[in-house]
């Protein structure tokens, strides 16, 4: 098979006097390709296999809750892709598949990732708090690791939500406040992936509810717990790895769950209204 790229016109990226955005864009220009586990260069077929081997590795809640085939026929969004290899799983699994990023660089390797997988997908760039897309373009928006990076994260929420169509659903992650790895990083120091980004949200469980308050119905899931790193060194590492790890796990998963570093959103929006019948 073929890849099908499809270049669409740049999107609103935020006007030059919109200082928070364009930091955030610069940022992820310079770190998006910034994955301590690729021995491969950037953009080969080989980085992307590495970055996903890891990605879905430490993130292993994915794969057992995101039916990536499951969308098949279906047009799904990514907001802030990536790399697209999350949304590679969609296109898999047959759905129609669109990617946007507010930064080049990010759609620039996103295009490169389908191509050397033959996926078709539409790529824009795009600032997923004022996006282009007609309202009701959507059955699937997807947006994992980004609503925490966005300067107005409330904007962005109201954006998935208005482009997705009557009945459409939303797979939105955010971090978690009072998770087990926050407490880890007050007590230990542990390092937490772009803590130095210009914008970095945390919410409570309740708190992101709240934010995601247009929608019909949400169910909110703690999930990323402890796995072995692979990327650090020196004593911690050690000590997170041979102690930590496999003690927090072997604890019942009822006591820790609400310490989940990720919370996970599962949202619906409202049905359209039935038409009413016209009078007799």
């Amino acid at each position: 098979m073929s890849a099908v790229i499809k270049d669409l016109p740049s999107g609103q990226v935020g006007s030059g006097g919109d200082e928070a955005l364009q930091q955030v864009r610069q940022y992820w220009n310079n770190h998006i390709h910034d994955w301590k586990v690729a021995q491969s260069e950037v953009g080969s077929q080989a980085f992307f296999e590495e970055i996903e081997e890891y990605r879905f590795e430490k993130l292993n809640y994915l794969p057992r809750l995101v039916d990536f085939d499951g969308y098949r026929g279906k047009r799904v969004l990514d907001v802030g892709c990536g790399v697209g290899n999350d949304l590679a799983r969609f296109a898999k699994g047959g759905a129609e598949v669109v990617g946007i990023d507010l930064a080049e660089t990010s759609i620039d390797l996103a295009r490169r990732n389908f191509r050397q997988r033959g996926l078709a997908g539409e790529f824009q760039i795009m600032n997923g708090e004022r996006m282009d897309f007609p309202d009701d373009s959507f059955d699937l928006v997807y947006c994992h690791t980004v609503l925490h990076f966005t300067p107005h994260p409330e904007r962005m929420v109201q954006e998935i939500h208005r482009v997705l169509r009557a009945g459409g659903h939303a797979i939105v992650m955010t971090v978690n406040r009072r998770s087990w790895l926050n407490l880890l990083h007050k007590v230990m120091k542990v390092e937490i992936d772009h803590l130095d980004a210009p914008k970095f949200h945390q919410f409570s469980a309740g708190e992101f509810r709240d934010l995601l308050s247009p929608f019909a119905s949400v169910t909110i899931v703690a999930e990323r717990f402890p796995v072995r790193t692979k990327v650090h060194g020196g004593l911690k590492a050690r000590l997170y790895n041979r102690w930590f790890v496999d003690l927090f796990n072997a604890l019942p998963r009822h006591w820790v769950r609400r310490s989940g570093h990720h919370l996970l959103a599962f949202a619906a929006k409202a049905a359209a209204a039935p038409v009413a019948a016209p009078p007799g």
